[in-house]
């Protein structure tokens, strides 16, 4: 699903945020990502999803080289990507229904079929009994699921998450988690960057590891003594 060749990204001013990453993320695999702060997480979760391109090397998403797509076809890639971001970037002047039912919207969905599917994926994450509320009624791990539903609305195969948890206690955390592993389960792929190891270890899935922009490991981590 996700391959990275050789791939650099070097931003204006001399900063190389990735140097030299490959690896291979299969179909339907969950998978973490992590390391210290400015380890280049986020840069490369960007390049996944053509928010930035790489500076040498290839990035493919099922098959497309994203380095050499077309300014005209990001949309149509895009909508194959769901993107949760840890400040949940929500519009707090809209209800939950309407935030979630913003992708569907811009896709040209018509009214009865956005209703079906903003409903659908609202049960998936518990809040279907809260689709008219404004977002800043609600805690702070129902917003993170109000975020987990827009990114999913539009079924897309690739789950993106960029600390998804970083603001939530252990608990909320872990219920965060489960909801990932749950999409996993139908076949989406999940990559999740995060600093949080101990939840990494917990649920023990493969885990890339980044130390000043180099991949550093592809394999477990091992289990807490």
């Amino acid at each position: 699903m996700i391959q990275f060749h050789h791939v650099f990204k070097r931003y204006p001013g001399g900063h190389e945020a990735l140097s030299d990453v490959s690896f291979t993320l299969p179909r339907e695999t969950m998978a973490f990502l992590t390391g210290h702060s400015g380890a280049g997480k986020s840069t490369l979760l960007k390049l996944v999803s053509l928010i930035e391109r790489p500076t040498r090397g290839q990035v493919l998403v099922d098959g497309v080289n994203l380095g050499a797509t077309r300014r005209r076809r990001i949309p149509y890639i895009r909508r194959r990507i769901g993107m949760i971001f840890q400040d949940h970037r929500l519009l707090y002047d809209r209800t939950v229904f309407d935030n979630v039912a913003l992708p569907l919207v811009i896709s040209g969905y018509r009214h009865q079929e956005i209703a079906r599917r903003v409903r659908a994926a609202l049960d998936k994450v518990g809040l279907l009994g809260k689709e008219r509320l404004y977002p800043v009624t609600l805690s702070g791990g129902e917003q993170q699921r109000v975020g987990i539903a827009r990114a999913v609305v539009n079924k897309p195969p690739l789950l993106l998450a960029d600390e998804p948890t970083g603001n939530l206690d252990p608990a909320l955390s872990l219920e965060i988690m489960h909801l990932f592993e749950q999409f996993n389960q139908v076949g989406v792929t999940v990559l999740i960057a995060t600093h949080d190891l101990g939840l990494v270890q917990r649920l023990g899935h493969p885990v890339l590891t980044l130390d000043h922009g180099r991949l550093q490991a592809d394999a477990r981590l091992p289990e807490p003594a």
